[in-house]
Order: C-alpha cells, then structure tokens, then sequence
C-alpha cells in the first residue's frame, strides 16, 4: 500500500533555462546565502567534500518545507521515473526478482529482444557482458544500470536454465520496450467489462482504447485501486470519453497558475454505457481525478474506499545537469469546486503519512461510519452531497476484511517468503505447469497441491515457526496469495487480476451495482456512502 505518492500530476516539462532576465535574481538573500555557504564549505572545510552530493541531500530537505509532493529526482533517478511514466524504456524485455544473490527472469515481455533470442521465464542469468554477476554486487539498481542502456546497444547474458548445470549465452540488441499502464482488459460476464488501470502515463488514454475496442461489453467497470497517478492529461482524455458535451472534468488554479478548465468535447464513444468506478486507499492524483469528474458528474458510480486524497498539481523543472524538481504550482478543483487535498502540516512530512495508519486505527477500512470528512459539503449536478478535503469518499463503501487475517499470514506476507516460496515453487515444476495456459486450468490443478502445507514447512526452515490454529483460520488467504502468485509467474499480470478477481468483494460489489441498473446515480439526500447490500457483503 502507497503511503505516499511517488508520480504527482505533471503538466509540463519547464527547463531552467526558460527563466529570462533576473527572474532567478529575485530570488536574493536566501538563495545567496546558501551559494556562500557552499564556497565556504568547498574552500575551508576540514575535508574534501562533493558538492555535488551535498546539494542533493540539500534540495529534498529544502522542498519538504513546501508540501509533501515538491520533490527532487537525482540525475541517476530521472530515467527510471520518466520510463515509467512515458510507458518505455529500453532494455532487454524481462521482468526479474533476485532470488539468493542472483537474477531469475519472472517473465519474458512478449516481442521483446530477449524472448526473440530464447531466454525463457525460469532462466538465472549469471554472467553479463562475460562477467560473473552472482553475489552481493547484484542490487536491483546494479541489475537495471547493466541491463538497460540506449537502443540497438547490444548486451551479453550467461543463464542457466532449469535442469542444466551449463551456461547458455545470449547477445541481445537492446530496443525499446512497452510498459503497460493497463494490467487487465476482459469481461466478467456476457455483458459487463472490466478495465484495470496501474497509472496514468503518456500512453494510458491510446491503450485504453485500444484495450475496451477489443471487448464487446455494454456495462464497464474501472478499476483505479492503488493507481497512484500520473499525467493530467491522461486522465482528462478518459473521463472524456465518458461525459456528455461541455462537462467541468476538473480545473487548475495557483498564486501564479490563473485558473484553467478542462471541459469535455462530447466526442467520448461511452457517453451511455452503465459505468462504475473502483478505488481505494491508494488510488490517488490522476486516478481522482478522473474519479471526482465521474462523480460530480453523476455519470457513475463509485465504488471501494476513500482515496488518497492529493489535490496538488507538480510542474516538471529541469537543471542542466540532468536532475529535475517537481514543485508545486497549483491546487486542482473537481466539478463541484472541491479540493480533496488531504490535510498537511509544512515541513511535516512525517505526519501526512501517517494518515493511513490513522485511517486503519479509526476504523475507516472497516466501516463508512468512520470516514472523517475534514473540508465542507460540496453538490454534485443532481445536488447529492460531495466532500473536500480528503480524497474522493465512494457512493457505495465496501470495507476491508480482514476476518481471516493473523499474525502468521501478516508476518509471511511482509517478510516475503510467499514471494520466495511462490518463486521456488514455480521453478521446480515449470515443464508440468508450462502445459497449464488457462487461468481457470492453472489455478484448479494448483488448488489440489497442498499449497499451504508445502508453504508452512518451507517458512519453519525459514524463520517463520509453524502456527496450525493461525494456519488453519487464514488458510484460504494464504492459499489464493500463494496461488496467485504462481499464476503471475507462469502467465501473465491480466491472468494474475482474473485469478483475484473471482472472489473480490469490491468487484462483486460493482457487478452488483450493475445488475440492479443503480450505476446512473439518482437524486439523493444522503450525506454518507451507502454501504454494499446484503449480496455484496465482503466474504468471510
């Protein structure tokens, strides 16, 4: 879970260099303190020192005074954050985890350099470019900084493939590679879609549409759970394409930022369709965005729990030395006039992320009773109540349940032995589960494995001793963990969601909604989320 918000809504890439005269003058006594102060310590202090790593230790704790979301992207850092927002990088085309000091390539990205040359999901690679890469040299960042570098470069991997002592080698010419912002795009039933969408990028409105063109549905769901955000943009070209002609999707106003509205152009191709929205703690920045214009809008429902809550624009500055800032510049406004910026105290950065944990402790997670609405009472265009001031709070609440959760099932969840045990065990019976390409094949043979015992013994020759009553009560947890797990290792992220989905109460909350034809809301005085009816209750 997100406890901060890494991407901030960029509207603009804004170089330095475009200040002109003595704009950055103005800037006086401050900034020529701190000039001084560097020369000084560069000229008289006891040791050497690099400035240069002094300035960056400097800048992030300078824009914590501001709000929580002005950040500072290093030089080495900035690539890593821009691929993943422009949808591409350039690289080999794998995904890896480390396991015991060594590569283990996860999955091979379909059409990519690697799988044209033969590497397969389950190879180790262990030497790059004739050198042994085994050890504690190998970090995730060292694997990246060896893997990745310019198109048509080429690079050199050593594996070795399961069943085999011998190193096979691959040259691979690196090209550029597609990373999807959406995970998921399929139906749930004859009728009703299911779209779900990681994060707001440069390609995320195109493979939307790309992705819904290809579903013959006459109801939507969205899935915006733990979307942390992204690109403005993006999120006005898809709520675009939902809302009838000259609708408010959101606006854009600062002390130096005049307020700008973005409107819809009444061209959208799903202006009709039964729609519903799903979000969560997590789901924040661009991703309430497109919720709170669908809201206000009353063009569908909303389903989950309470967002975020990040109501502040980032302008993208660039330094000549490759680093960049992203400050703040602005507040956005939903339809209805609301900021749903959570609270936060200057320089307290300590604070704002604590409010999930506060959340949890109040009880939100678990009832709607308990949301705590900080900002007034704003009206959507059928005059139902809205509120700011804190995220998006949904139309219809569904809480977390956490009936079956322990202490075992939290303490092998977050020492990551599940991943291991998930990992080691797709590894050693890939040739039999390779044959396994359907979710629903994959996940019944899976389902007759003894998982769970397999997993408990694995954890107590790992650390984590053997509770049978804990094991027992959060035995179905722990199974469709480790079982979703294995269908991620040996299909894909799509197979992954369709697994989860079968049994997730939010989904089930949503389908609901759909059936009863409630996803047009309706005029209401109800100042509070309804909570899910009887048939979408959370399973317990």
């Amino acid at each position: 879970m997100a406890v901060s918000v890494v991407f901030g809504i960029l509207v603009g890439t804004f170089y330095a260099n475009h200040f002109s005269g003595n704009r950055l003058s103005i800037i006086n006594n401050g900034s020529n303190r701190l000039n001084n102060l560097l020369r000084i310590i560069d000229d008289q202090y006891v040791d050497s020192v690099n400035i240069d790593d002094l300035v960056d230790k400097a800048i992030p704790q300078i824009l914590a005074q501001l709000d929580p979301h002005s950040t500072y992207i290093s030089a080495e850092d900035v690539q890593k954050v821009n691929s993943e927002l422009k949808g591409s990088f350039s690289g080999v085309g794998i995904e890896f985890t480390i396991q015991r000091d060594t590569i283990n390539v996860g999955n091979v990205i379909k059409g990519g350099p690697a799988e044209k040359m033969g590497l397969l999901a389950g190879d180790k690679i262990v030497e790059v470019d004739g050198k042994p890469f085994v050890g504690q040299v190998v970090t995730d960042t060292e694997a990246r900084r060896r893997l990745m570098g310019p198109k048509g470069t080429k690079v050199e991997v050593g594996v070795v493939r399961y069943g085999t002592k011998a190193v096979k080698r691959f040259t691979i010419t690196r090209a550029d590679i597609v990373t999807p912002s959406i995970a998921a795009t399929y139906m749930l039933n004859d009728s009703t879609g299911y779209i779900r969408i990681k994060s707001f990028g440069q390609k995320t409105y195109m493979e939307m549409l790309a992705s819904l063109s290809q579903q013959g549905f006459s109801s939507l769901i969205i899935d915006l759970r733990d979307n942390n955000g992204g690109y403005l943009e993006s999120a006005i070209q898809m709520a675009d394409e939902f809302l009838p002609k000259d609708r408010l999707i959101v606006y854009t106003q600062g002390r130096k930022s005049p307020r700008r509205d973005y409107r819809s152009s009444g061209r959208g191709a799903y202006q009709t369709i039964p729609l519903v929205v799903l979000i969560n703690e997590a789901s924040a920045s661009s991703a309430e965005i497109f919720a709170g214009a669908i809201q206000d809008n009353d063009r569908g429902t909303i389903v989950g729990r309470r967002s975020f809550g990040k109501g502040l624009v980032q302008q993208q500055i660039g330094f000549p030395d490759g680093s960049e800032i992203r400050l703040t510049i602005a507040r956005y406004y939903t339809p209805s006039g609301r900021c749903i910026q959570k609270p936060y105290k200057l320089g307290d950065e300590a604070d704002y992320d604590q409010d999930l944990l506060q959340r949890y402790e109040r009880g939100e997670l678990f009832s709607g009773d308990s949301i705590h609405h900080t900002g007034p009472a704003y009206h959507t265009t059928l005059g139902r109540p809205v509120y700011g001031g804190g995220g998006i709070t949904p139309d219809i609440f569904v809480a977390e349940d956490t009936t079956d959760i322990t202490s075992y099932y939290k303490q092998a969840v977050m020492s990551g032995l599940i991943l291991q045990f998930a990992f080691n065990y797709t590894d050693a019976n890939r040739p039999h589960l390779r044959t396994l390409t359907e979710v629903i094949d994959l996940a019944n043979y899976l389902q007759g494995q003894g998982l769970v015992d397999q997993f408990a013994t694995f954890g107590t020759h790992n650390g984590l001793p053997r509770r049978n009553l804990m094991i027992r009560r959060s035995y179905h947890l722990l199974d469709r963990f480790i079982s979703s797990r294995v269908i991620y290792n040996m299909l894909d992220e799509q197979a992954l969601m369709e697994y989860l989905n079968q049994d997730d109460p939010v989904v089930e909350a949503a389908i609901g909604v759909i059936k009863r034809h409630e996803a047009f809301p309706k005029k209401a005085a109800a100042a509070k989320p309804r909570r899910a009816t009887s048939e979408m209750e959370p399973r317990r």
